[in-house]
C-alpha cells in the first residue's frame, strides 16, 4: 500500500453521469485485478477519500484508470479536476480478484459500473490461456460504454438492458443463465449492484450449481484500510462479520450475506 500524490493525465464522461479518470503515479507497482484506491477529489474541505475499483493500470507509462459515477458534492468536485491537478491517493487496496490455473473457462457479469473491475481481469489475464465469456448489464442504451472492448477480449459478449433499448432485454445474470449450457464455465467473476449480485446467488442455489464464484462487493467505505469499519457485512451463517475493504472486497460468493 502506497500514500502518493498522484497527477491526473485526463478526465471525462464515457456516458452520462460516469466519468473515467487517468492518473499518473510517481512509481511502477504491483497491482492486481479487483483491487481499488482511495482518491482525494482536490478540495480541502473534502477530507475523506472516495474508493474505486481500478479498471486499467500501464505499468510501463505508470497510468492508472478509474471510473466514477457522479453521486454527490465529492464525485462532482472530482470530475472538476484537470489534466495536471494533483490528488492524494492510497493504493493498491483491498485483494482481488485470482484466477486458478485449471479454471480456463471464465464468465465474467457485471451491471452498471460494476463491469470495470471485470475490465482488469481481461487486462491481467491477457495471452493466458484462458477462454471469457461476459455478460454486461445496464439501465438502457445511453449507459452503455462503448470504450471497454469486452468484445475484443471476450469469446463472447451479452449486453443486457433493462428497458431492452440495446441488446437484449433484461439483466446480465438472465444473460449468464441464459448461455449458462455453452459457456460451462469453470469459475464465475462478477461484479455489480446488490439486486444483482443477490439474484446470481439465488440463480445459482436454485439450479444447485456449485460452480466456484467470486464476486466482488460494492460497500461504502470510510478509511478503506478496514479501521472505521463502515464497510462490514456478515459472513453467511454467522454472527461474524468482513471488512469488505481490508478482507475483500472480493469474496467467495457463499462466504457472505448479500
Amino acid at each position: 500500500m502506497y500514500e502518493i500524490k498522484a497527477r491526473v493525465v485526463s478526465n471525462a464522461p464515457v456516458v452520462p453521469g460516469v466519468y473515467a479518470i487517468y492518473l499518473r503515479i510517481p512509481e511502477a507497482i504491483d497491482i492486481r485485478c479487483g483491487q481499488f484506491l482511495n482518491l482525494s477529489v482536490g478540495d480541502g474541505a473534502h477530507l475523506l477519500r472516495r474508493p474505486f475499483a481500478i479498471f486499467s493500470y500501464d505499468r510501463e507509462a505508470r497510468v492508472v484508470g478509474v471510473c466514477y459515477q457522479l453521486k454527490g458534492e465529492g464525485t462532482r468536485l472530482l470530475s472538476e479536476r484537470r489534466a495536471g491537478d494533483e490528488l492524494a491517493c492510497v493504493l493498491p487496496l483491498g485483494n482481488g480478484f485470482s484466477i486458478g490455473e485449471a479454471q480456463k473457462r471464465v464468465a465474467l457479469i457485471g451491471g452498471g459500473v460494476g463491469i470495470f473491475p471485470l475490465l482488469s481481469v481481461l487486462s491481467e489475464y491477457a495471452g493466458c490461456e484462458k477462454h471469457f465469456r461476459s455478460y454486461m448489464g445496464f439501465r438502457n442504451a445511453a449507459a452503455v460504454p462503448s470504450f471497454t472492448n469486452f468484445d475484443k477480449r471476450s469469446d463472447y459478449v451479452a449486453i443486457a438492458t433493462d428497458d431492452g433499448s440495446y441488446g437484449t432485454k433484461g439483466t446480465s445474470v438472465s444473460a449468464f443463465f441464459a448461455d449458462l449450457t455453452q459457456a460451462n464455465p469453470d469459475v464465475i467473476l462478477a461484479c455489480g449492484p446488490t439486486p444483482m449480485l443477490r439474484a446470481l446467488k439465488a440463480g445459482l442455489a436454485e439450479r444447485n450449481i456449485a460452480i466456484p464464484c467470486f464476486v466482488s462487493l460494492e460497500e461504502r467505505m470510510g478509511c478503506g484500510i478496514g479501521a472505521c469499519l463502515v464497510c462490514v457485512c456478515k459472513k453467511s451463517g454467522s454472527e461474524e462479520n468482513v471488512r469488505v475493504c481490508k478482507d475483500g472486497p472480493v469474496f467467495d460468493i457463499n462466504e457472505v450475506e448479500i
